[in-house]
């Protein structure tokens, strides 16, 4: 195997400020037409074909059918990773091509293109201000914050960050519910054509593929594929911020670059799951600079090998990262009740 290629030498020093990646990562931008295009034939007709073959195992029994629903759901949850390039203008060049293939695919995800775009905007935006929490993230108390509440208020903290809220709870509510409508931003009109668009789109194509297949099929290989999409989802989305050397503080410190550098994981997968998941893991490049097309977040890596050990999170360790629940303030890091209390 090869030695891992240098850094370039005009990239910055290890310790230079985070803003000075721009210039270097612009150069990654520029979606390649023929590669978005393949991208989507690579995980939309596997995606096709594992539901009919789901069905064909429903047709047998319905245990049987789960795991194909299981390996459909991976494949749901790279469509929605190419929606989320398409929200970043990252996929295709033009504004419009990415939009309405965003929108498309917004119905097999269940997920209202424009109404998402602008809660992860904000997320981007906002992210690690402790003073602006609470759009397009989860809910995290300080070690201070957690302390000041009352009893019952303790009570529903923990209920609210408890893995089966989170990842089982979680996702019917976001996904099934949730969705549905354009909280957050109901009175502009544009997200609420969003909302209903998307709903009616899901009568339509859900309700053809019903008829066709009778009722009870369908929801029984479709809540299966969304929810577990849905739950694999929000496990990335957590693991991406929720890890114990995230980056949380309040203006004036808080600076948007440090915050997307710093304080979002490299969540290093084994190969499969890493192009399953569209190399979402590599988070906080993606963070500090959204524009760049998920299929060439790789090319930043092997060219500036150094920002792969910033935020480095292994599977193995990720699952730690669930007994974190407070940001201690003054260590500057995502502590355990326990730690809290110490």
């Amino acid at each position: 195997m090869s030695a891992a290629r240098p850094s370039r030498p005009d990239a910055p020093a290890p310790s230079a400020p985070a803003k000075d990646w721009l210039r270097i990562l612009s150069r990654y931008r520029e979606p390649i037409p023929w590669r978005s295009f393949y991208e989507i034939a690579v995980t939309a007709v596997p995606f096709v074909l594992l539901w009919i073959v789901s069905y064909q195992a429903y047709t047998i029994s319905f245990w049987l059918s789960l795991p194909v629903s299981a390996v459909a759901a991976l494949f749901l949850v790279r469509l929605f990773l190419i929606q989320h390039d398409c929200g970043h203008m990252a996929f295709f060049r033009t504004k419009k091509v990415n939009d309405w293939v965003g929108r498309v695919i917004g119905v097999v995800t269940v997920t209202p293109y424009a109404v998402w775009r602008r809660n992860h905007a904000i997320h981007h935006g906002a992210s690690g201000n402790l003073e602006q929490r609470g759009t397009g993230d989860l809910m995290t108390l300080t070690v201070r914050e957690y302390q000041a509440r009352g009893w019952w208020g303790r009570v529903l903290y923990r209920a609210y960050r408890h893995p089966v809220t989170l990842f089982v709870v979680g996702p019917v509510y976001v996904y099934i519910l949730e969705n549905r409508l354009p909280l957050g931003l109901m009175g502009e009109w544009r997200y609420w054509v969003s909302a209903m668009g998307t709903n009616l789109s899901m009568l339509i194509v859900g309700g053809a593929i019903a008829w066709y297949i009778g009722i009870l099929a369908f929801l029984a290989i479709f809540l299966p594929v969304t929810l577990f999409a849905a739950s694999v989802g929000i496990w990335l989305f957590y693991v991406q911020h929720q890890f114990e050397e995230t980056h949380w503080t309040v203006p004036p410190d808080w600076q948007v670059h440090e915050a997307a550098l710093h304080g979002s994981s490299h969540y290093v997968l084994p190969q499969p799951l890493k192009w399953l998941t569209a190399n979402i893991g590599i988070h906080h490049v993606h963070h500090l600079y959204s524009r760049i097309p998920y299929y060439r977040l790789s090319e930043v890596l092997r060219d500036h090998p150094e920002l792969g050990e910033i935020g480095r999170l292994t599977l193995r360790e990720s699952f730690a990262c669930v007994k974190l629940q407070l940001w201690d303030e003054r260590c500057r890091r995502l502590v355990s009740y326990a730690e809290a209390r110490a």
